[in-house]
């Protein structure tokens, strides 16, 4: 797989479906045994271990011929670059990766316990994950300068530049195997957890099992650049491009936006008062009165705006 190449392996639909068969079974085997007792065991060292390595990767890639390059294409601001559709673009990227305005925000809250704050758990939820995506930028970028790799690749930098840098260091293949092991734990964390909702949600509307709405619905995806290849929008895209579209654009902002209201309006949902009351159980910050008008009129206005500019500003053909 690794000769084939990302753009190759993702336009393979044998490979592919090979893969997701793998990945439905595996999945399968977790969820049997609960989300704490089976993703959590799982996931929690892995991460831990993954994040470490992650560090180490950056040092390395430090001492790379060109890293100063790297380091100037990420870390300096071309502000004539930043355009609404960039900034609307960054927003629906932090609701996915934070996991708001979809199901896995609900899911994993279900699993909290009242010994921490609502709130000063979102905080470290946010400072980790910056901190991870920043680590990611200063591995990648200064590895596609030393190794005259495209920095625009998109997806396929996580696969082909790690793979190139693991090919290029003392003992790169016992690092690669352990850096994509700890990948594919990270990838089944959202994974289990996202396709949850859309599967209940499924079985509810067809009477499907849970082992075939599984299968179908991942098809979809799995077969994006292969059988299902045509360009839903502008010249370029895929069929995964309108799935992200429904997703990034749409899903998430909108869910994020009714989540907001439904947290902070008696009229919508739950109130204010409610929200004060279960959020501030537990040790770490809390939710003040006076925060009301920001979560409940500025919050919601900013998400209106967001989801309004990225429709406007959308490439639709």
């Amino acid at each position: 797989v690794a000769d084939l190449g990302f753009a190759k392996m993702i336009s393979n639909p044998q490979i592919n479906v090979g893969f997701l068969a793998v990945a439905v079974i595996v999945g399968f085997v977790i969820l049997t045994f609960d989300l704490q007792g089976g993703l959590e065991r799982v996931t929690k060292y892995m991460m831990c271990l993954l994040i470490i390595l992650m560090v180490v990767l950056a040092i390395k890639s430090s001492t790379y011929e060109g890293a100063l390059q790297g380091y100037k294409f990420y870390l300096v601001p071309d502000f004539s670059d930043i355009t609404p559709r960039i900034l609307v673009a960054a927003m629906n990227q932090a609701f996915f990766t934070l996991s708001v305005g979809m199901g896995g925000m609900a899911i994993f809250g279900s699993y909290l316990g009242d010994d921490r704050s609502l709130l000063g758990e979102s905080v470290h939820v946010i400072a980790l994950d910056t901190f991870v995506a920043i680590v990611s930028g200063l591995i990648i970028f200064p590895s596609c300068y030393a190794y005259g790799l495209e920095v625009t690749a998109g997806p396929a930098l996580l696969f082909d530049t790690m793979a190139t840098v693991f090919r290029n260091i003392p003992g790169g293949r016992v690092w690669g195997s352990l850096f994509f092991m700890f990948m594919v734990f990270a990838a089944f964390s959202t994974e289990l957890t996202v396709c949850e909702n859309i599967l209940a949600c499924v079985r509810e509307m067809t009477g499907w099992t849970r082992k075939k709405g599984t299968f179908l619905i991942a098809l979809t995806t799995a077969l994006g650049y292969s059988v299902f290849r045509f360009q839903p929008f502008a010249e370029g895209t895929a069929w995964l491009d309108f799935w992200d579209f429904l997703v990034s654009n749409n899903i998430l902002p909108l869910g994020a936006m009714i989540i907001a209201l439904f947290c902070t309006s008696k009229r919508f949902g739950w109130g204010f008062d409610n929200l004060m009351a279960e959020a501030n159980k537990g040790k770490g910050l809390k939710i003040k009165p006076w925060m009301k008008p920001i979560f409940g009129v500025v919050v919601p206005v900013c998400i209106l705006a967001i989801y309004i500019i990225g429709m406007v500003t959308f490439e639709w053909r």
